[in-house]
């Protein structure tokens, strides 16, 4: 409750937290903002143009000739965010080191910075994903609501995983480089290039057991490709570890907040 309390207070903070940091990282830009748009849409361009004209790539459960482009758009966008909570999020002490010495500030307020901006650059980039499948005719209708309890999901376990590893970070300086090695490999071990009916009958459930976003990113697919909510029941053990790494970051969060500064 007092985590809410001081979030609630400190909002305008927030707020100008996360349109200052937007201003700054295009400040000496001709285009601005826009690039925020023309790299996604370039994204999108060179994933439909590649895939679907030039390798001609098609999925096994989809006819749809921009069917593998979706597929994959709602994979590497998804995945994006969580990319980029996880990875901002195990820097976020090492980051904001001067202003953590300098200004006293409730310090829960920093990852919620950064989980407003991450969410802003999703908007964006889904927006324009959004246009494509519509333009394309692949829009999946009332399915697209489910995609709010699946998103929901993935932000607690990237802000869970991503704050934990912020704490240790600082003062295991190694777990920030190990863990950007393992998130390449955490990439390809998630089906999001390939479709899962893909790999042998054997590692499916060794895929969906043992990764956490296999299921996650799944669960996009499968509204986006075939236009239907997911297997709920494929999403419960991602929430429970996800509700799991939230009190254990608190917890290393509260236990060590003090300590963080000094070895900042």
């Amino acid at each position: 409750m007092k985590y809410i309390q001081n979030l609630w207070q400190y909002r305008e903070f927030i707020r100008a937290s996360v349109k200052r940091e937007f201003q700054i990282k295009y400040q000496n830009s001709l285009l601005g903002g826009l690039w925020n748009v023309l790299n996604p849409l370039s994204m999108i361009f060179i994933y439909t143009v590649i895939f679907s004209q030039v390798m001609k790539a098609r999925l096994p459960e989809s006819d749809a000739f921009y069917g593998y482009s979706t597929y994959l758009c709602s994979g590497v966008i998804t995945w994006a965010l969580f990319a980029e909570i996880v990875g901002r999020g195990q820097t976020i002490f090492l980051d904001n080191a001067n202003m953590l010495k300098k200004i006293s500030f409730p310090r829960i307020v920093l990852p919620m910075i950064l989980v407003a901006n991450a969410g802003l650059n999703f908007i964006i980039i889904f927006s324009l994903f959004i246009g494509f499948i519509l333009i394309t005719g692949q829009f999946p209708g009332w399915a697209i609501m489910a995609v709010i309890p699946v998103l929901l999901i993935q932000v607690l376990f990237s802000i869970g995983l991503g704050l934990s590893l912020g704490v240790l970070n600082v003062f295991f300086r190694d777990v920030g480089q190990f863990f950007n090695i393992f998130l390449q490999f955490w990439f390809w071990l998630t089906p999001i290039v390939y479709p899962m009916n893909v790999l042998p009958e054997k590692i499916k459930p060794l895929i969906m057991t043992v990764n956490p976003m296999a299921p996650i990113i799944g669960a996009y697919q499968t509204i986006f490709v075939k236009a239907q909510a997911p297997n709920w029941d494929t999403l419960t053990s991602p929430l429970i570890l996800s509700l799991i790494l939230c009190i254990i970051a608190i917890r290393l969060f509260v236990k060590h907040s003090h300590e963080m500064v000094d070895e900042l």
